[in-house]
C-alpha cells in the first residue's frame, strides 16, 4: 500500500471511530443529518475518508441514508432492540446444539475452562472494580466467540454479524456503562453461573439442554437494557449509546412486560 492509501486508510479509520463515538455517547444525538463537507472540516480530514466512515456506519445500523443526500442518525425503539437480542439468543442457542452434537474437542474444553476459571478469580472481589468489570466482559466476548466458532457453522456466524449490528444486541452489550449500574456483579454473577451451566451441558454432550441455556442467557440481556433505561432517567447518570433508544413517558413498564416479567 503507498502512502497515499495509507494515510487515507488512518484517516478513515479515525473518522469512523469518532463518529461512531460521538453518536454512541450522544455527543451526536438521534435525527441529527451527517453531511461530508461539514465533517470533514470538523474532524481534519477530507470528504473520502467521510464517505467511507459513513458507509460502514450504515453497514451498522447507526444511521440511515437521506433521499436527497447525507444521513441522519437514526433512533431505536426498545423493542427492535429486544428482537434483536432474542435473534441473537435462537442462533447461539442452535450454535451451543451443534456445539454439544459435535463434542468438544480437548483444546476447545480447555479454553473454556481458562474462561469459567479466570471468571471465578474476578468475580471472588465483592467490591469489583471498573477495570475488573472490563476484563470480565472482555472473557465474555471470548466465551461466546468459542461458541460460536465452536459450531462450525459459517452461516450462522453470518447471521450473528447481520444481527449484531443492532445497537446492544451483540454478547458484548452494554460494555460502556453497565459497571456504574448498582447491580453490576450480580448481573455478571448469574450470568457466570450460565455460563458454567452452559459448559456442563456441552462437555455432557446435551444438545437441547445446552441450546435452551444459551437462549435463556442471551434472554438476561433484555432485563440488563430495562435496568440501564431506568437507571438512564436519574441525574447524572449517563451509558453510552441510550440516547440512540426512544425514551417517553410509556417506555419503563412495557420494557417490563416485554421483559416476560
Amino acid at each position: 500500500m503507498n502512502e497515499p492509501r495509507l494515510r487515507e486508510s488512518s484517516q478513515q479509520t479515525r473518522a469512523l471511530i469518532e463518529l461512531r463515538e460521538k453518536i454512541l455517547s450522544g455527543a451526536i444525538q438521534p435525527g441529527t443529518r451527517l453531511t461530508e463537507i461539514p465533517l470533514a472540516e470538523s474532524l481534519g480530514v477530507s470528504r473520502t475518508p467521510i464517505r467511507l466512515a459513513l458507509a460502514q456506519l450504515e453497514q451498522e445500523g447507526l444511521v440511515v441514508p437521506l433521499p436527497s443526500s447525507g444521513f441522519v442518525v437514526r433512533q431505536f425503539t426498545f423493542h427492535e432492540i429486544a428482537d434483536a437480542i432474542k435473534v441473537r439468543g435462537v442462533l447461539e442457542g442452535l450454535a451451543a446444539r451443534l456445539l454439544a452434537e459435535r463434542g468438544l474437542t480437548r483444546r476447545l474444553a480447555q479454553e473454556f475452562a481458562t474462561c469459567l476459571d479466570e471468571g471465578d478469580l474476578i468475580l471472588a472481589d465483592d467490591s469489583m472494580s471498573y477495570e475488573q468489570f472490563q476484563k470480565y466482559v472482555e472473557l465474555n466476548v471470548t466465551f461466546h466467540r468459542l461458541v460460536v466458532e465452536g459450531a462450525g457453522n459459517q452461516a450462522l456466524k453470518r447471521a450473528l454479524r447481520l444481527n449484531d449490528k443492532m445497537p446492544f444486541a451483540a454478547a458484548d452489550a452494554l460494555v460502556s456503562g453497565q459497571a456504574s449500574v448498582p447491580t453490576a456483579q450480580k448481573i455478571l454473577l448469574f450470568a457466570h453461573a450460565q455460563h458454567r451451566r452452559l459448559v456442563e451441558a456441552l462437555e455432557a454432550g446435551e444438545g437441547v439442554n445446552a441450546q435452551s441455556i444459551a437462549e435463556q442467557h442471551a434472554h438476561g440481556a433484555i432485563r440488563n437494557l430495562r435496568e440501564a433505561l431506568e437507571l438512564s432517567r436519574k441525574p447524572k447518570q449517563s451509558i453510552p449509546g441510550l440516547s440512540l433508544i426512544e425514551l417517553n413517558a410509556s417506555s419503563v413498564e412495557p420494557v417490563r412486560r416485554y421483559a416476560g416479567e
